[in-house]
């Protein structure tokens, strides 16, 4: 049978399923002076702030077909936002039961934001966590592309697992619903161009994970305050080494001797 003409997979109830999507973003700079690397917070805390992060979960509810029912979000002092967005398959009722029903058994896209910088070396980095957790056919894999164009993303680890199972009417469970050998297979040819990507993935257990550096180093992309033609070679050279050492500890996630 072709696939156009397969049949739909026709469940005993709802979709138990759960399909989590579960991003680290990292972008990475060289701030000078303790001025820059204050400037370098404030325009991270403007240019992600809750507001923008706010529209951005927005739109990646848009994208995979989600109805919002409840934003809560946060600014913090001395830097750093949050927003949480609990959101459902279907359009819900307001008021009664059903209301009460979709924020138990539904789903949810929230976003952490840390801006962080220290003194020592002038590396200056912005992580942001993001999850999508959906229920039933929607699918947050439809949003991959978009949440990492909306991001400055020098380094992406991200996570996908399916949880639980549902069943079909003659009561057999289904572990998974689609199929996937890999969160590669969901990223658009711009994205796979301008990375570096790595898989570890646990098939038997629905455990997808793919980390992501990007290919070209542009030293002027990375000092912030400045740029490259104002520094001499022995500073370029040291701020290079500094920054690259930075990316891949992150992408590694360990302490490498420098």
């Amino acid at each position: 049978m072709s696939a156009s003409k397969k049949s739909k997979l026709k469940l005993h109830g709802f979709n138990n399923l759960t399909k989590s999507l579960s991003f680290n973003i990292y972008d990475i700079a060289y701030a000078r002076t303790p001025a820059d690397q204050r400037e370098y917070i404030e325009y991270i805390d403007e240019a992600y702030n809750a507001e923008r992060l706010t529209k951005i979960l927005t739109e990646v509810s848009d994208i995979i077909g989600a109805t919002v029912l409840n934003v809560a979000r946060q600014d913090y002092d001395p830097q750093g936002a949050s927003v949480t967005m609990l959101i459902a398959e279907d359009e819900i009722e307001p008021g009664g039961k059903n209301s009460v029903a979709a924020h138990l058994d539904k789903s949810h896209i929230t976003v952490h934001t840390y801006p962080e910088t220290h003194p020592d070396h002038g590396i200056s980095t912005f992580r942001a966590d993001i999850d999508v957790s959906t229920c039933g056919v929607i699918s947050p894999l439809k949003a991959l592309n978009y949440l990492i164009h909306s991001f400055e993303s020098d380094i992406v680890i991200m996570d996908y697992r399916v949880r639980g199972f549902t069943r079909n009417v003659r009561g057999r469970k289904h572990f998974i619903d689609h199929k996937i050998n890999s969160i590669q297979d969901f990223l658009d040819k711009d994205t796979k161009a301008r990375y570096q990507m790595v898989d570890v993935n646990v098939y038997q257990e629905q455990l997808f994970h793919t980390k992501m550096r990007l290919s070209q180093f542009e030293l002027d992309d990375y000092i912030f305050g400045a740029g490259e033609d104002e520094l001499k070679a022995a500073e370029r050279r040291r701020i290079r080494n500094a920054v690259v050492h930075e990316i891949k500890e992150v992408f590694f996630g360990r302490n490498l001797p420098r």
